[in-house]
């Protein structure tokens, strides 16, 4: 019949399901007990995620292995392993997801740009920060993931739409930015009628079927609010940081926290707040007027314990007669020179770490 350290050995190979490493890495099996004549096993687990269907199967596949070698009987205790053993493996799983999900491509720096209600700019500032962050050398795709209210290739000015080549679809690119929309597959700007389900799948598409090359920041452009896609993005991405926009007055600061505290639970790091429509400035006086109140994108900040990375005034970007982008700022227009300070602002929180 089994004895404890026959128990062990045979456990010890077999991986978490969550972390992939083994037991014996994880110093996961915490107690075997050997009773009933040598004829009942009875063993505790550590594993990285308890009551889920992994664990059902992980016992499956224990319980097989102890029968298989002697054991009449098996009972099977689990627990959560300690915080610090978990961080330490989840890394490596959670670089290995998003590697996979970009289809074997070097992985970006994900960024998400989260609002809690429409209608605050969180388009224009993806938009922005994407051109603002290529200005600065870097390799940047924009991934419209706003199914039912795109609008980047409009604000970018982008009216070619992507090609197939080698069973990959290669994104658009305008001002140096890779750009990917549910726009560029939907005629006449018809309205989309879909279910979660079929949102996952095809943000699932705009990561695994787009060519996207090797690109140093892939930023979503995130629907308003905490619902399926912005759902789909935490459990896709876990490494995936977040800037929360927001404009200046107390009720949309209010409700855009409700989006900063989903990705606290779901431990995305918030890089800070941007405050839109901050104020208007007089052409002719050059006062400030605060249209939308003051104060908002600084009490979000508190609330989510970040900081305010910018705060962006009313202003329409120059006009241009041989440049159609209704959205994209100069590089020396007042608010270009902003967006580039909340780039580089960016860039040192990202690449300090």
């Amino acid at each position: 019949m089994l004895t404890k350290e026959e128990v062990i050995q045979l456990i010890n190979p077999v991986k978490d399901p969550f972390l992939h490493r083994t037991f014996e890495e994880t110093d996961g099996i915490k107690e075997v007990t050997i009773k009933e004549d040598k004829k009942h096993v009875s063993v505790k687990l550590a594993i990285g995620k308890t009551n889920t269907g992994e664990q059902m199967q992980l016992q499956q596949e224990v319980v097989g292995i102890l029968k298989r070698n002697g054991a009449v009987t098996v009972g099977l205790r689990f627990e959560q392993l300690p915080d610090e053993v978990i961080q330490k493996y989840q890394p490596a799983i959670e670089s290995a997801k998003e590697k996979a999900l970009m289809g074997g491509n070097k992985q970006p720096n994900f960024l998400a740009i989260a609002s809690g209600k429409g209608g605050v700019g969180k388009s224009t500032v993806t938009v922005n920060l994407a051109v603002s962050l290529m200005r600065l050398g870097k390799r940047v795709g924009i991934i419209d993931a706003d199914i039912y209210g795109f609008s980047v290739p409009d604000m970018m000015g982008i009216e070619e739409r992507p090609v197939v080549r080698g069973g990959k679809i290669i994104p658009v690119e305008r001002f140096g930015v890779k750009v990917i929309s549910m726009g560029f597959f939907v005629e006449d700007n018809s309205p989309i009628i879909w279910r979660g389900p079929m949102l996952g799948k095809m943000l699932n598409s705009f990561f695994k079927e787009v060519e996207w090359g090797d690109l140093d920041y892939l930023l979503l452009d995130l629907p308003p609010g905490t619902g399926d896609i912005a759902m789909d993005v935490h459990e896709l991405l876990p490494s995936c940081k977040e800037i929360i926009v927001t404009t200046p007055h107390p009720t949309a600061a209010f409700v855009a926290a409700r989006a900063g505290q989903m990705a606290l639970k779901t431990d995305h790091e918030i890089l800070g707040v941007v405050e839109n429509m901050a104020y208007y400035k007089s052409p002719k006086t050059g006062e400030k007027e605060y249209v939308f109140g003051q104060g908002g994108g600084k009490k979000l900040a508190e609330v989510l314990k970040t900081k305010v990375l910018g705060q962006l005034p009313i202003q329409q970007p120059y006009e241009e007669e041989d440049v159609f982008a209704p959205s994209v700022y100069q590089e020396d227009h007042p608010n270009g020179k902003e967006y580039h300070k909340i780039a580089a602002k960016v860039i040192a929180k990202v690449e300090e770490e």
